[in-house]
């Protein structure tokens, strides 16, 4: 009996042991996917979805028309995309008073793009689309009730409200009271600072920052990227079932679970540095006695090339003709920039200039974060090279480094 008992002891122990290796063997591969796919948030999120490293590469970017709405009406329409191999994203504000009749001379308020609001968000897609020549096929609604209950479910966010704001509007039941400066917003105070155009004494955004819609639009877009960054923490996977309760209850959307799984990984890690926020160029104007946005087609048509198809171009010019590199052959000087700014928009920037000016030679590379910028001199390159470079990379710190197998290395700062 006794003997039968040991037994029985021996296989259970065996049994165990058996369990135990089977799951440090499974433990084992699940952890070299996570690895294989970037490790991290990123790694273990993609491993959970059944990707692997070259999942990322055949990722297409991503659009969608996002609308905020409170009370059946919209505050924000938006046009964003999400590009998960160079994990850069773009915003572009729409006002809501953007014209979109044929016809200004018989406009009525029903040709404004926030009245087409009203008759679905398919509608505004559809506008949408004709507006900017892109092929928008999602929209993504959000009632500002999910916006609030997201800052409040990240312990709120804290952010640098650009003006003293205080509006009534008892008939919405909005009221506004913030003072500017750097400070925690809850849900409610969120929601003040997003929805503010102007005080009550009529009062708005200073003109160098944008006045009424237009610098409503700019907060926006602002307190967007400090969301996204605050809420795009490691700490935050934990309440991923209050975020999918949210999403539940106040979002509407026509992308399917499919499609979204792809992109969640991705997502989980992006910088909100390589966010790229602008708004519709255009003016307001009266049409048939009524205030219109009117988007300015020309430019609007540049930007959206810059922003969405080209996004290469989005970038100030540079002059450099103070600098004389006439005899210099650009082509034969080697360059690697080393990117310690944390930002690959910027990095991709940089490139562009150095490229365009003539500095074709050039090898990228990541390295820890840096303050400031710095061009280190490893070979015989001529001073006007040199000052060229400083005002396309636009710093003043040069060094002599060591020779090495090129002539030149940067190291990108987070400095502007």
């Amino acid at each position: 009996m006794k003997q039968t008992k040991k037994k029985k002891k021996g296989i259970g122990k065996k049994i165990l042991l058996v369990l135990v290796l089977l799951l440090l063997v499974i433990g084992g591969i699940f952890a070299y996917k996570v690895h294989k796919n970037g490790g991290g948030l990123k790694g273990l999120l993609a491993t959970a979805v059944g990707h692997d490293q070259e999942t990322v590469k055949t990722l297409p970017k991503i659009y969608a028309v996002l609308l905020g709405q409170s009370q059946n009406l919209t505050d924000t329409i938006m046009v964003a995309e999400y590009d998960p191999q160079k994990q850069q994203a773009s915003i572009l504000s729409i006002p809501r008073d953007t014209f979109i009749g044929n016809n200004k001379n018989t406009a009525t308020p029903w040709d404004k793009i926030n009245a087409v609001y009203q008759t679905g968000p398919e509608n505004v897609l559809k506008e949408i689309n004709e507006l900017t020549g892109l092929d928008i096929k999602y929209y993504i609604k959000v009632d500002t009730e999910a916006f609030k209950a997201l800052v409040e479910a990240i312990g709120g966010v804290t952010f640098d409200v650009p003006i003293d704001m205080k509006y009534t509007d008892k008939k919405q039941g909005l009221y506004i009271n913030l003072k500017a400066g750097v400070q925690k917003l809850d849900g409610d105070k969120a929601e003040q600072v997003v929805r503010f155009r102007h005080n009550s004494d009529g009062s708005t955004y200073p003109a160098e920052y944008g006045i009424e819609d237009i610098g409503r639009m700019k907060t926006q877009r602002n307190f967007l990227k400090a969301l996204a960054k605050q809420t795009l923490k490691i700490e935050n996977i934990f309440k991923i079932n209050e975020f999918i309760d949210i999403a539940k209850k106040y979002v509407e959307t026509n992308i399917s679970f499919d499609v979204i799984k792809d992109y969640v990984p991705y997502i989980a890690e992006f910088n909100s540095d390589n966010l790229r926020t602008e708004h519709l160029p255009g003016q307001s104007e009266k049409c048939n006695g009524w205030w219109m946005y009117t988007a300015n087609e020309s430019k609007t048509a540049k930007l959206i090339d810059k922003m969405f198809l080209n996004p290469e171009l989005q970038d100030e010019e540079i002059d450099t003709s103070s600098v004389d590199t006439t005899g210099i052959d650009k082509e034969k000087i080697k360059i690697e920039i080393l990117n310690g700014s944390g930002s690959s928009v910027k990095l991709e920037r940089i490139e562009n200039r150095l490229k365009k000016a003539g500095y074709t030679d050039i090898t990228t590379e990541e390295t820890s974060n840096v303050d400031n910028s710095v061009i280190i001199n490893r070979g015989d390159v001529e001073n006007s090279a040199i000052e060229e470079l400083k005002l396309l990379v636009q710093t003043q710190t040069v060094s002599v480094g060591e020779s090495t197998d090129v002539n030149i290395t940067i190291i990108l700062g987070k400095d502007k």
